[in-house]
């Protein structure tokens, strides 16, 4: 049924002094104090100062860890739930029942039903994309499929899957998996490296998809023409932990957040052939406090983190802000956080750096998907077992 609720009574809760800000996420301490960043600016930018009341919305609850949505052209919303189900969300609030029609998911752990995305052609063509950890002898592998709607929104046809990761592994942790098209009818697909010691080792191996990006054919799933040569064809980039943030620019440029383990997530701007150093670099240490492999921070033909964060906000999805609801914003990074109840994290660029840090709605619950509505509102999705797809707008 319609749940709108208005929280504007919250907006003021939500919305921290620009001082108070400050002091919570630039004087803590780092869980790294050995490490020191490679240039001026690379972590801890200065705080944003933003007097901007927002005011949120929950359009639905009674999700189940929600974990991707995309805008449909009527206004409503898909959105999958972790466990393995895909629903509409009308732009009234309305929840649909689950759709069938899904392949196979292996549900458990970091595992399940994650991203969805929409051709821009949807509405005549009915086209879509899911990425998902599809179960397989010996363990499970993220997997991507294609399909079409059915007109009355209650089944996907046509199901084809187009990719699976190899190898497959025995574990529950770090499957990624953000799916963007590249505009020329590519597919980027971002895989995590499964998270266990050794097997994250394999990042920086180039016989296996385990911590790379990838750009593969939309349809086929066949290496997009123009790849890199990095050992497999479909591989774009490598040395990767676990992105789960993922958008393009203005121009077209992909950018990533990744997670890092214990400090040292990552934002990195995404280039053709580079590695970007996971597990070899990091600006982070394990959860047992011990030094990653070496512990360094720097390594010749492995690229440095635009910026990093220590501790860590435990990034998920991300947008560029494109809209007229916040034209303070435009042009910059909106990404969820999932730790610490930082919220909403906003990133102002100056070029390819990091001039500020803001954070907003601090205090909301762990934010697993950003996205924006038609109308410039920000858009939400509270990862918890009764989660939320919530509007964020201005009071």
């Amino acid at each position: 049924m319609p749940f709108l609720r208005s929280t504007a009574a919250l907006a003021a809760l939500f919305a921290l002094p620009v001082a108070a800000a400050a002091q919570d996420f630039n004087a803590a301490p780092p869980n790294a104090p050995d490490q020191t960043p490679a240039f001026e600016g690379q972590t801890r930018a200065p705080v944003l100062a933003d007097d901007i009341a927002l005011e949120t919305t929950v359009i639905t609850d009674g999700l189940e860890h929600p974990w991707g949505m995309a805008q449909l052209p009527d206004g409503g919303w898909l959105v999958t739930e972790r466990p393995g189900r895909l629903r509409i969300v009308s732009a009234e609030g309305a929840l649909s029942d689950p759709i069938g029609g899904l392949p196979e998911i292996s549900a458990g752990g970091q595992g399940g039903l994650l991203d969805v995305l929409i051709a821009p052609d949807f509405a005549e063509t009915r086209r879509l994309w899911i990425s998902y950890a599809a179960p397989a002898e010996g363990g499970n592998h993220t997997a991507v499929a294609t399909a079409t709607l059915s007109q009355d929104n209650a089944t996907l046809e046509n199901v084809q899957p187009i990719f699976a990761q190899v190898p497959v592994y025995d574990g529950d942790k770090h499957f990624g998996s953000r799916l963007l098209l590249d505009g020329q009818g590519n597919l980027f697909v971002t895989l995590g490296e499964r998270s266990d010691v050794p097997i994250r080792d394999s990042a920086q191996q180039d016989d296996n998809h385990l911590g790379k990006l990838l750009r593969i054919d939309a349809m086929t799933g066949e290496p997009a023409e123009g790849n890199p040569d990095l050992g497999l064809p479909e591989i774009w980039a490598k040395g990767l932990r676990n992105v789960q943030a993922a958008a393009l620019d203005g121009s077209g440029q992909l950018w990533t957040i990744e997670h890092g383990p214990k400090g040292g997530d990552e934002l990195n701007r995404i280039e053709a052939g580079k590695n970007y150093g996971w597990p070899v670099i990091t600006y982070g240490v394990s959860y047992q406090d011990e030094p990653i492999n070496d512990g360094i921070t720097q390594a010749d033909g492995m690229e440095q983190p635009l910026y990093y964060w220590d501790p860590v906000i435990a990034p998920s999805g991300m947008v560029f802000y494109r809209g007229e609801m916040f034209p303070e914003w435009q042009g910059q990074i909106l990404t969820g956080a999932m730790q610490g109840d930082h919220g909403l994290v906003r990133l102002q660029l100056d070029g390819d750096r990091v001039g500020g840090e803001g954070r907003h709605l601090q205090g909301i619950g762990r934010v697993r998907d950003v996205d924006l509505a038609a109308d410039g509102a920000v858009m939400l999705l509270t990862d918890k077992p009764d989660g939320e797809l919530v509007r964020v707008t201005r009071e």
